[in-house]
């Protein structure tokens, strides 16, 4: 009885190191690995949706790496919103700080970089006036549908 615990413990560590080199997590607990290769089926999936999104759009492939990812988690002290596109987004900052206002999210903190590519790195958090808790999934969605407005926007400017 012992020695098939052990089995099963043994089974259960080794796949778990599994799962940790293949998401590249440097974690060392199990909750840890899970919580990174988390992360990691969260990322594929939004480069799935992209993905398809630019198939719908009949965007080329060439265009691919220039739509932005966009990150959205909800934490302890808010929301947190990563983009990040390899070319630059001219205005792109606007579309996304007026999602923050739509949806009344105050920008606690802030990184932004536009040197070539654009990355952004936002906190917000829940204006308490309105009492509502906002879901991090509306916001990654607001944020998307803002990214196919800036590029619109951008494609009419052309």
């Amino acid at each position: 009885m012992v020695s098939r615990k052990h089995k099963k413990d043994h089974v259960l560590h080794e796949k778990l190191q599994l799962l940790r080199s293949i998401t590249n997590s440097h974690a060392t607990n199990d909750s840890s690995i899970i919580l990174d290769a988390s992360k990691y089926i969260q990322e594929l999936k939004q480069k799935v949706e992209i993905l398809n999104h630019e198939i719908a759009s009949g965007q080329s492939s060439s265009y691919q790496n220039s739509w932005p990812v966009v990150t959205v988690e909800a934490v302890e002290k808010g929301i947190q919103v990563i983009l990040y596109s390899e070319r630059s987004c001219p205005g792109l900052l606007v579309f996304v700080l007026n999602v923050f206002e739509e949806l009344s999210l105050n920008v606690l903190e802030a990184r932004v970089s536009c040197t070539g590519s654009f990355h952004l790195e936002a906190l917000g958090v829940q204006n308490e006036q309105t009492g509502e808790s906002i879901d991090a999934h509306i916001v990654k969605q607001t944020i998307l549908h803002a990214i196919e407005n800036w590029s619109e926007n951008n494609d009419h400017q052309d």
